[in-house]
Parts: structure tokens; C-alpha cells; sequence
């Protein structure tokens, strides 16, 4: 008899755990997104089951599903207002899915290899130059308790390209700044070591001086970051203290941890660094990630040119003037 749709999901949850070592913020997205599909087959019902059997055994099974569909499913992505970037990292997941029933021996084929993902337009973050984060960093109040702990997040943020979960797991133990630099926990569990810089490194200070004098709940003595309560700091709380201390800067774009994330590797990449030495310092796995950037430095480099050659439209027009001036 063949397993249940959720017993071979549950199988599935536990290779990616062990096996792929994925975090837990990452493995919960992957169910959630996986639950879906187990949605839709339930609508997919088979042959009428007998009285005994509960819903779920009437559902299509998974060993079942042809190419077909999921296709019907994607397409019912985009009917129920799933934008075109969910719809991807959904199918994803599912690809995911059917690998693993191939290469388990749950199946002989995989049904999403012709599966196609909505086309998506070239989608540059936001990204801040240095004044802005200067900008940023200057508006914060010193005299508030969090001041040096803000100005210090958004620095290391800044200075080592930290991910939001990097940081707020960031402890004390991983910190090597006479060294001048910190060993950071990853995705996948994968360690790097990640330069930090000067200024980092002294904003930290103002904030060591600060957290000394704090009470710090038992087992949160390692975190670098703390809350009033001495507790570490949640993702959101960093997400909250970043947009509000933009809009006190007065910086309109929309930005958010990962915006500094984005600046630090293209600041890097316009002084000039190799692109494997920024995936190496961004924890990327794939180079094809990283190349995004090249895409931002590109953008900057036609605005240089627009505004800077002889021949932009700025200069035809200039010298245009000129000529019925004379």
C-alpha cells in the first residue's frame, strides 16, 4: 500500500532538515509553500473511497501527478492574485519536491522538468550610497538608551553584509575584532568569515560600554544585540528600528535591513572586487546570485554616462543653445 501524501511530505521535511541543513525560517517557508500543492490535490479527488477512508485518502496522491497538473496549479497561482515572484519561489519548492521523489525511488520521472515559471521583469534593489547611510546612522539619537546599539546594527550591517538572521544570532564568542573580523552562522548552517571594518568595530564599542550596565536575562549573555529587556533582538524589531529611523532621516526610498545588505555589495563592486571575493563575503551559493550586482553597477555606470559625456542628450541640447546663441 502505497504511503500517504503527508507521510512522504513529512519524509521529505526531515531531508531537508538533515540533509540540507536548511534553517528553520527556510524549511517553514518550504511547507508552507508545499501545503499549497497538497491543497490543490485534495481538490483533484480520485475515484469515490470507501466509507473508512478519511479525506485525505481520496486526494490525488503525489506518485500520481502528471505535468498537467501542475500546470492547472500554477495557473490557479495566478488566478487566486499570487504575484509572479511568489508564484516562482512556489514552484520552486515544488521542484524540490518532485526531485526528491525521483531521487528516493518514490518515482521514475519528475513531472516538473517541462514546468515552466512566470517570465519576471529584471528587479534591482534599493540600494544607499555611503552618505546616506552616514545620513542614516547621524539621525540617531545618542542620548536614548538603543542610540549607540542602533548606530552600531546599522553599521555592521552596512560594513559586513550581514543577513537580518546573521545578525540578530550574531554572539560575542564569534566576534575576533582585534583580528578585524566575525565568524558568521549562515544558511545551511555554512560558516564564513566576513572583514569588519574600523568603524564598525568602534560603534560596537560605544555599544559594549552601553550593554555592560544592562541586566541580561540568564542564557542571552552570548548575543551581541540585546533588547531593554536584555533578550536578543527578533528580525522584526531590526526591520521596525531601520524603516522609522529612515523616515527620521528623511530618506524616501523604501528600504529595509537587506537594503544594507545590498549596499555593501555594490559599494564593493564599484571600488573595484572581484565578484567571487563578494560571494564569498555575502555567503552566496551560486555566482548567478551575486550577478545581480552587476546589473546595479551597470545602471550607475549609463547614469555616469548620461549625465557626463560629451555626447548625452544633456550636451546635444547644451550645445544646441550654443549655436543660436552665436
Amino acid at each position: 500500500m502505497a504511503e500517504r501524501n503527508n507521510d512522504i511530505v513529512r519524509r521529505y521535511v526531515r531531508y531537508l532538515k538533515l540533509e540540507r541543513n536548511m534553517s528553520p525560517n527556510t524549511l517553514e517557508a518550504y511547507q508552507r509553500d508545499l501545503q499549497k500543492l497538497l491543497t490543490f490535490l485534495d481538490k483533484q479527488s480520485t475515484p469515490t473511497p470507501a466509507p473508512s477512508s478519511s479525506p485525505s485518502d481520496s486526494a490525488k496522491h503525489v506518485l500520481d501527478v502528471k505535468l498537467e497538473d501542475l500546470q492547472t496549479f500554477a495557473a490557479g497561482l495566478h488566478d487566486i492574485g499570487i504575484g509572479p515572484r511568489s508564484q516562482c519561489r512556489i514552484l520552486s519548492g515544488v521542484r524540490s519536491f518532485f526531485h526528491f521523489l525521483l531521487v528516493d525511488g518514490y518515482r521514475d520521472d519528475d513531472p516538473t522538468e517541462l514546468l515552466e515559471s512566470p517570465v519576471l521583469g529584471e528587479h534591482l534593489p534599493e540600494v544607499l550610497s555611503t552618505a546616506e547611510v552616514d545620513q542614516l546612522e547621524e539621525s540617531i539619537d545618542l542620548s536614548k538608551w538603543e542610540g549607540h546599539r542602533n548606530r552600531a546594527i546599522i553599521e555592521v550591517l552596512f560594513s559586513c553584509g550581514l543577513r537580518v538572521t546573521e545578525l540578530v544570532t550574531l554572539r560575542l564568542s564569534n566576534l575576533f575584532l582585534d583580528e578585524g573580523f566575525v565568524r558568521i552562522m549562515g544558511k545551511g548552517s555554512k560558516e564564513r568569515l566576513v572583514p569588519i571594518s574600523p568603524r564598525a568595530v568602534k560603534e560596537l564599542g560605544f555599544w559594549f560600554d552601553d550593554r555592560q550596565r544592562m541586566a541580561i536575562k540568564p542564557g542571552e549573555e552570548d548575543y551581541v544585540f540585546l533588547n531593554r529587556r536584555g533578550a536578543h533582538l527578533t528580525r522584526t524589531m531590526i526591520l521596525i528600528m531601520i524603516k522609522r529611523q529612515a523616515q527620521e532621516a528623511g530618506i524616501r526610498k523604501t528600504i529595509s535591513p537587506h537594503t544594507l545588505r545590498h549596499s555593501f555589495a555594490t559599494a564593493l563592486l564599484e571600488g573595484g572586487a572581484d565578484l567571487r571575493a563578494i560571494q564569498a563575503m555575502l555567503g552566496h551559493e551560486s555566482i548567478g546570485t551575486t550577478e545581480i550586482y552587476t546589473h546595479i553597477d551597470t545602471t550607475t555606470l549609463r547614469q555616469e554616462i548620461l549625465e557626463h559625456h560629451p555626447r548625452n542628450m544633456k550636451g546635444a541640447a547644451k550645445n544646441e543653445n550654443e549655436k543660436k546663441d552665436s
